[in-house]
C-alpha cells in the first residue's frame, strides 16, 4: 500500500511535457491514462497510485521548479535507469547525473538524474543488485 495519492508537477507547456513524460515515464512502465484534452496528463504504473500529473498552474502564473526538491522513481532493474535518463535527454530534458551507483547511498543505489523542460528534477533509481 502506498501513503501517497498523487504527485503533481508544473508545465508551461502540455505538449511538450507530454511528449517528454510519455517516453520517460514509459521507460519506467507508466501508462498514460486517458483524459480529455481539456484535463491534465496522468499517469500511473500498473493501475496503482502514486499517480502522476502534469498541470498548468491554476493561478495562472508560470510554473517553476523547487530548488532542493526532485521526484525518484524506483525502477525495477538498472536498465530501466539508463532508458529513463536517455528518453529524458532525446526529448528535451537536460542531465543533471548520469546512470550510475551511488555506494554513499548503498551499495545497490544505482540511480540517473534529469531535469525536464521546464526545469523540475527527476530521478530514477534502482535497488536490485546487478
Amino acid at each position: 500500500m502506498t501513503v501517497i495519492s498523487h504527485i503533481t508537477l508544473g508545465t508551461n507547456d502540455k505538449a511538450r511535457s507530454a511528449k517528454f513524460y510519455d517516453a520517460v515515464l514509459g521507460a519506467l512502465s507508466f501508462e498514460r491514462l486517458p483524459k480529455p484534452p481539456e484535463k491534465p496528463l496522468a499517469y500511473e504504473r500498473d493501475g496503482q497510485m502514486p499517480t502522476i500529473y502534469i498541470y498548468s498552474p491554476a493561478d495562472g502564473r508560470p510554473a517553476t521548479w523547487g530548488n532542493g526538491t526532485h521526484i525518484a522513481f524506483q525502477a525495477d532493474q538498472r536498465d530501466m535507469v539508463d532508458a529513463f535518463h536517455a528518453a529524458a535527454l532525446e526529448n528535451g530534458g537536460m542531465d543533471e547525473g548520469k546512470p550510475g551507483l551511488r555506494e554513499h547511498y548503498g551499495p545497490n543505489y544505482y540511480a540517473a538524474y534529469v531535469r525536464d523542460p521546464d526545469g523540475n528534477k527527476l530521478q530514477a533509481v534502482c535497488y536490485a543488485e546487478d
